[in-house]
Order: C-alpha cells, then structure tokens, then sequence
C-alpha cells in the first residue's frame, strides 16, 4: 500500500510515521558512536583504541575522542570502595619510593660535588680524624695531670697512715674529686676512640658508593 495515499488521519499513516523516527533516531545513535574512538594506555604500556568503552581501562582513565581526533570526553576510572583504597595505597606506595629515589638522586650529586675524586675524599677523612686525634691527645695529658696529681694527694695522706680517718675533710674530697676527674677522663677517652670508629666507618661507606659514582662520572665523559 503506498503510504503516500493514506489520509493524514489514517491510523496506518501514524504507525508508519513512528516506525521512522524510530529507524531515524537509531541511525542516528549509531552513527554516534562509530564517530567516537575510545583509548587508553593499559597496565602494560599498551596503547589501545576502540569504538566502545574499553574492559581492560577500567583501573584508569579513558579518552572519547571525534572523528578529527580532539578529546571529547576523559572518563574516570571504575572502581568499589575496596579497590579504590588498594588503589590509594598503592599510589602512595610508588609516590614514595619515588620520592626516596629522587632523595638518593639529589645525595649522590651532593656526594659527587664535595668529592670530586679520591684525593679530597681521603684529605677530608684525615682531617676529621686528626681533630679527634687532638682531643684524645688533651685527654691523655689531663690523665698524667691527675695521676700526677694523686701521687701528691697520696703523699699528704702518708702523714694520716696509722690512722686514716684522722685525714682531714679537705683532703679527703680532693682525693674523691680526683678519682672522679679520671673516671670522667676515662670515658671520655672511650667516646673518642668509638668517634674515630663512627668517622672511618662513614667515610667506608661514603667510599663505596663514591666508587660507583666516579666511574658512572668517568664512562659519560670518555
């Protein structure tokens, strides 16, 4: 029947009308869609394209691109709350271990800049040692100075040795302070020495790691 013959008012006629609009708007939706490209970069680095949302970009952000290419559309990840927080926790996980190996980064230049080479390095450690070194030297002559020193306290007291307690009070707390002086010097003593051990095993340290570097440094520059 041609339709064109129908009277406006014939119900076939309106039928016929809807049917239409129905087949326009679905061409219409198709040719939506098959006008946008979706893409993202996958898991793997992959860059992947497709005329519909992608399954493997569900964890990351995907782009709806038009026909000439521009971004129409950026659309966010999926994610449950639970996947969201493993997410989260994740990506500040690799924020930090970014940052300690740009920490790292900015130490071996700070490393390089102050040695340059084996020579400095090795100066800076004799220096830092010999000034321990002078200080252990004033403590060794304050300790002859304090046995010196009790010989005297001990030559006063030979007056007192039948009886002791007769020493007289002054003397008594000189001896006192005298052996604290060198129980202070002692340890004292034993801090520098562990000092010397803390400055070699540092300087140690800083050494092999400044062998890597002096030799990365010197394959650049050949």
């Amino acid at each position: 029947m041609n339709r064109s013959a129908l009277p406006p008012s014939h119900p076939l006629r309106a039928l016929a009308v809807l049917a239409t609009g129905a087949l326009l708007s679905c061409a219409a939706l198709a040719q939506g869609a098959a006008q946008s490209i979706y893409t993202c970069t996958d898991s793997k680095g992959r860059r992947i394209t497709s005329d519909r949302p992608i399954a493997d970009c569900l964890d990351r952000e995907q782009q709806r691109l038009g026909r000439t290419g521009t971004v129409r559309e950026v659309i966010p990840p999926s994610y449950t709350r639970e996947e969201r927080e493993k997410l989260d926790a994740q990506r500040r996980a690799e924020a930090e271990k970014e940052a300690r190996i740009q920490e790292e980064k900015r130490r071996d230049r700070a490393l390089l800049i102050r040695y340059p080479n084996p020579g400095v390095h090795d100066k800076e450690r004799q220096e830092a040692l010999a000034q321990v070194d002078e200080v252990i030297s004033a403590v060794n002559k304050r300790e002859v100075a304090l046995v010196a020193q009790r010989k005297e306290i001990d030559t006063e007291f030979e007056f007192y040795a039948s009886d002791p307690a007769k020493a007289p009070m002054w003397l008594k707390r000189k001896r006192e302070d005298n052996e604290k002086q060198v129980e202070v010097q002692k340890r004292f003593l034993s801090e520098q020495v562990q000092e010397k051990q803390r400055i070699n095993a540092r300087f140690d340290e800083e050494l092999v790691k400044l062998k890597q570097l002096w030799a990365a440094q010197a394959s650049v520059g050949r």
